[in-house]
């Protein structure tokens, strides 16, 4: 099953990275037009600018294609592998809702909290020194906020057992969003943006890099519980367990 399910992850990564490419073109690249054209500025009235490498135009065509739409496949297949570890054992979730909320929650675990504290930087933005610094950072946000989510869910267990699903839920949400606040709160901050670089095309740059991994998981979450619903091998589990399961089991 693993199998089989590991493809259609991928096909749906590759279909996200697709409208995710479309969406950091039309939203993504003016943002990264307008931050090169304010570091050349910046450079006009001091140091040369660096040679680039590779064209603006490669970096905003092919090589953006390229990069999301593997980085969709790979994305998708990991998810696909979380699915079937997930499938049958939280509870009576079917195959679309199941891979809803698994992309919310890693939406949010992996890009939407880590880019709290460490947003993502347009050009001209950064002190090359501080690279590996800041991405060690990131990672460690990340790190930090699935361990987080998970002890939240154990939380939301064990409060649903004495207190009902809602105030189970309520106290789940409660004690990540704290656990959260406190973990952002100490981590160090970094500030190395320019006081002269303009604030609305920072925040309009951080929100489409936010948007395309937004789109990423929507996508994927979406079109894979789509294709894994339509999957025999699910079907066929699915009535394995129905047909092992206590008759008032089967009544819900």
């Amino acid at each position: 099953m693993v199998g089989k399910l590991l493809m259609r992850g991928m096909l749906a990564g590759v279909v996200a990275g697709l409208i995710a490419f479309a969406f950091a073109r039309v939203v993504g690249e003016p943002q990264v037009e307008r931050a090169i054209a304010f570091e050349k500025h910046a450079h006009a009235q001091g140091d040369a600018p660096e040679l680039e490498l590779v064209s603006r135009e490669t970096q905003a065509g092919l090589g953006l294609l390229t990069g999301v739409v593997a980085y969709g496949a790979a994305i998708g297949g990991l998810f696909a592998v979380t699915f079937a570890c997930a499938w049958g054992r939280v509870g009576k979730l079917g195959a679309r809702p199941l891979s809803a909320w698994l992309a919310l929650a890693a939406f949010v675990a992996f890009m939407l909290v880590p880019n709290l504290k460490y947003p993502a930087d347009p050009p001209s933005i950064g002190d090359p020194d501080t690279i590996g610094y800041r991405t060690g950072l990131f990672f460690l946000t990340m790190a930090i906020s699935v361990a987080i989510m998970v002890l939240s869910l154990n939380v939301r267990a064990v409060a649903a057992r004495r207190l009902g699903e809602w105030n189970g839920a309520l106290a789940g949400l409660l004690a990540f969003v704290m656990m959260l606040a406190v973990v952002l709160a100490v981590l160090p901050d970094i500030d190395e943006v320019p006081a002269a670089f303009p604030a609305t095309l920072l925040w309009r740059f951080r929100v489409a890099a936010i948007g395309v991994q937004a789109v990423i998981w929507t996508t994927i979450g979406a079109l894979f519980g789509v294709l894994a619903e339509r999957s025999e091998l699910l079907g066929k589990r699915s009535r394995h367990t129905a047909r092992g399961a206590s008759p008032a089991t089967r009544a819900f």
